[in-house]
């Protein structure tokens, strides 16, 4: 008697750096993925979520155009050899029976199988799905979807299944869900393995936050450690056109157990991740597991397209079966000179730009910024030295270089591609002076030191001959009000002056193009609001934005050791000031003090405002009881109503704030992720009153 054939399939998951509307680009990265896991040997190719319009068209996929150039893609990606003998998923836009759905579409054999609509739709923090999108409304039920004239031409198919179903082929079965569905309590994965589905993927476009990967990848590996079943999770990595970047681990699980990981942070546009799995394995898991067998055959079973096609591979007992691995995780220093660096790196070869222009202080957030570009130049000239066509590519043309010029070392690509500039004024120190000139230095950056007086000067003496008054400092007998306006002044000349440099300095240099300016304000200080409007936190694109004062000082600690610029630790060590009052014996200017409050309070508050949705009588609430060892309830009170005001009085800020990175989930951007008003009754007159209500109660029961 023949002996049974052992289960045995290569499955392919991949990331892809896609950009919203790049048909070409996105089609060929697709194309170059699918080609890449036939190569390893694969049977199945998932890709990310919306990968051929890319995942970041936001209002554009309400256009007709969008639908039909998808269209167009897939028909390409028929009309070849790309689908032949792999299964391959994609993800794209569907209009059926008027209703736009977010889906993925199984092609194999230059024929659609499925085409199978998203259930539960993302639409809380960046998402706005439903905006876009309508969720399928009928779980488990199919119908037919008449096919454009343009992919029947090809296929000579005129209808295809649409809806909620899996595919059965001749030695096994697979069914998908779609990013957000995996974090849904009832996630279609429990019913796909209820239904003896083996091989469940996820095409998905999730981005990167600060700890949030061990979050995804425990819901990836709990999808198969209760039902079993083999899970593929797919994802775009990099930045397709806005302040998110899709932070990549496409990774393939078993039975709960990791058997495949790629990388989080890349340059590279394509990378496919492979396994060899035993289709048994997750037969035995089921079986062994008596409860789970009980509500199986309970359960209402999920309709199944049959495919005459073998999943698994002809020689099973040649096929080395991957096994278990240690997933993983960077710590959040690594995500913050990786993330923001890559996120950096796709908008300036995106964007058409020659470099960046960085007004770099010698304070924590311009350095935290300047190592950011050169961890960006690292990471570029690695790839370009491990042979990465597109980033030889890229780097040449950025850089300005002959075809036939040798690949720059990392100082070299940051010379050219990285313009600092020292804004010095009669306020500012020696020390800063210092800090920024080594550290330009050390990244490799073309350095200006640059002192503005003369235009301060310049503009105050303007003031003085329209009104015939002089504004003076505080330290030197003048108001708050003409004490802020100084400042201000200094601040905003070095916003007008850093992008004419910007403009001009390429010219200088004999090269074309334009810098982009780069802002340095952290996540903290746009809550607080502690930055001028229209000074040097008003840039391009400003890659530390959502990262906090305390994350980014464990950053430069870090980089000073691992990035190879030293001089990040007398940065992290120096008091943060903006230098813009003057120097006295008995005063130096402190931005804790200016601001009324420390940044590790700031921390606490923006958490609590945003992730635990605390207004500011629970706010105070909560913290009477864990800052109960810190103060009194008046002084906590104060505290609470001290941080309410200015944040409400500078929300208007808020609204002109540069596009930053997303990377800390108790972000103020007020563009997509924190909607609120901008203009508040600052005094919060019934909030306030009961806070002091509570706080009064408080003290006569101490």
């Amino acid at each position: 008697a023949a002996c049974r054939v052992m289960r045995v399939t290569c499955l392919a998951t991949c990331a892809l750096n896609q950009w919203a509307l790049d048909f070409d680009g996105n089609l060929a990265r697709v194309k170059a993925s699918i080609w890449q896991a036939k190569a390893k040997g694969a049977r199945y190719r998932v890709g990310p979520e919306l990968e051929l319009p890319g995942y970041g068209c936001e209002d554009h996929f309400l256009e007709v155009d969008t639908i039909e150039h998808s269209w167009e893609c897939l028909a390409q990606l028929l009309a070849g050899d790309d689908t032949d003998d792999i299964l391959c998923d994609v993800g794209m836009p569907v209009i059926h029976g008027g209703v736009r759905y977010n889906c993925r579409v199984f092609v194999l054999n230059r024929e659609i199988l499925l085409i199978r609509p998203k259930l539960c739709l993302a639409n809380d923090g960046n998402y706005r799905e439903t905006r876009w999108f309508t969720a399928w409304q009928h779980p488990k039920k199919v119908e037919k979807f008449k096919l454009p004239s343009l992919i029947s031409d090809v296929t000579k198919q005129t209808h295809v299944s649409f809806g909620d179903a899996a595919l059965e082929f001749m030695d096994g079965s697979l069914g998908s869900e779609t990013c957000e569905e995996l974090f849904t309590p009832n996630a279609p994965h429990i019913q796909l393995a209820l239904s003896g589905v083996e091989v469940i993927s996820n095409g998905s476009g999730s981005h990167h936050q600060l700890r949030k990967l061990n979050q995804r990848v425990e819901l990836i590996q709990s999808a198969t450690a209760k039902g079993g079943g083999v899970y593929l999770y797919a994802n775009q990595r990099g930045c397709d056109g806005g302040r998110l970047y899709y932070d990549g681990c496409a990774c393939i699980a078993v039975n709960g157990e990791i058997v495949a990981q790629g990388e989080q942070f890349a340059v590279q546009e394509v990378e496919v991740v492979t396994a060899v799995v035993d289709l048994d394995t997750v037969v035995g898991f089921r079986g062994a597991f008596q409860s789970m067998s009980v509500q199986a055959a309970a359960s209402e079973k999920q309709p199944m397209i049959e495919v005459p096609f073998s999943l698994c591979v002809t020689n099973p007992l040649g096929a080395a079966v991957s096994k278990p691995m240690p997933v993983r995780y960077h710590t959040p220093e690594e995500e913050i000179a990786m993330g923001p660096a890559c996120w950096l790196w796709d908008y300036l070869r995106r964007s058409g730009a020659s470099g960046y222009l960085l007004p770099l202080s010698g304070g924590a957030d311009s350095s935290s910024t300047a190592a950011l570009v050169g961890s960006m130049c690292q990471l570029a000239t690695k790839a370009a030295a491990a042979g990465d066509a597109c980033a030889i590519a890229d780097i040449k043309r950025i850089a300005q270089l002959d075809d036939n010029a040798s690949v720059p070392a990392a100082k070299e690509l940051a010379a050219r591609v990285l313009t600092t500039v020292y804004l010095g004024s009669e306020n500012s120190s020696n020390e800063t002076r210092g800090r920024s000139k080594t550290l330009a230095d050390e990244v490799g950056s073309s350095h200006l030191d640059v002192k503005i007086d003369a235009v301060v000067a310049a503009i105050i003496a303007f003031f003085v001959t329209i009104t015939r008054r002089a504004p003076k400092f505080k330290v030197d007998g003048g108001s708050d009000v003409e004490n802020l306006a100084l400042q201000n002044i200094q601040a905003r000349v070095r916003m007008v002056l850093s992008f004419v440099l910007a403009q001009l300095m390429p010219w200088v240099n004999g090269r074309n193009g334009f810098f982009l300016v780069l802002g340095s304000a952290n996540v903290d200080e746009g809550l607080r609001g502690y930055m001028t409007k229209y000074d040097c936190s008003s840039a391009d694109i400003n890659p530390i934005g959502g990262i906090s004062k305390g994350d980014l000082r464990a950053f430069l600690r870090w980089g000073a050791k691992h990035l190879g610029y030293p001089s990040l630790a007398s940065v992290e060590e120096a008091p943060p000031t903006a230098e813009l009052e003057p120097i006295r014996e008995d005063y130096v200017q402190t931005d804790e003090e200016d601001m009324g409050m420390t940044y590790d309070e700031l921390g606490v508050y923006g958490r609590l405002r945003k992730i635990a949705r605390l207004g500011p009588v629970e706010m105070f609430k909560r913290l009477l009881h864990e800052w109960k060892d810190r103060g009194t309830p008046a002084e906590i009170a104060a505290k609470v109503k001290r941080f309410f005001f200015f944040y409400s009085a500078n929300r208007h800020k808020m609204t002109t704030l540069t596009p930053s990175y997303h990377a800390e989930n108790y972000s103020p951007e007020d563009n997509r992720f924190d909607l609120r008003p901008f203009l508040y009754n600052v005094r919060w007159p019934w909030q306030f009153r009961k806070i002091d209500e509570l706080a009064e109660k408080a003290m006569k029961e101490r």
